[in-house]
């Protein structure tokens, strides 16, 4: 399972010309699933996030996590953050999870994010067409993978 997360000071996802969610000051993630990935991947991984201090404390020092600034959260999955491109120009997909794996733990990761952050969290459309307007502050973007954990 692949995340970027990006803090942000707000976020609009819109689908067919209509806003379908938007958050305020928060993280805006996009989640990538892979065929193997495992609940303990949802749990590690959600976790980390929950916890991720990357927002500044009252000295200007990143020192607070999402929950601790009672920020928001917009999740949105993205198969392309598994794609190879070892061969050739056009990306292969074979890595991520087709939709009957990659739902169910799309699902229980938006679950497990807001019992671990005590957050209501925001999502997208899964398989929908998607724009998304959202400022990055900072920028402040962090790749997190849960089969490799640094």
């Amino acid at each position: 399972m692949k995340a970027v997360i990006q803090r942000c000071k707000n976020a609009r996802l819109i689908i067919d010309n209509k806003e379908y969610s938007s958050i305020g000051k928060g993280l805006f993630i996009l989640l990538g699933i892979t065929h193997d990935d495992q609940n303990i991947d949802i749990e590690w991984l959600s976790g980390k996030i929950s916890r991720l201090r990357i927002f500044n404390d009252e000295k200007g020092k990143m020192n607070l996590s999402v929950k601790d600034i009672e920020g928001e959260i917009l999740v949105v999955s993205q198969f392309t953050l598994f794609a190879s491109t070892r061969k050739g120009n056009r990306p292969s997909y074979i890595n991520s999870a087709p939709p009957e794996i990659a739902i169910p733990l799309y699902e229980k990761f938006i679950k497990q994010i807001e019992i671990d952050s005590e957050l209501k969290v925001a999502t997208g459309k899964f398989g929908a067409y998607m724009e998304i307007d959202f400022v990055n502050d900072g920028p402040v973007t962090i790749i997190m993978d849960s089969k490799n954990k640094e």
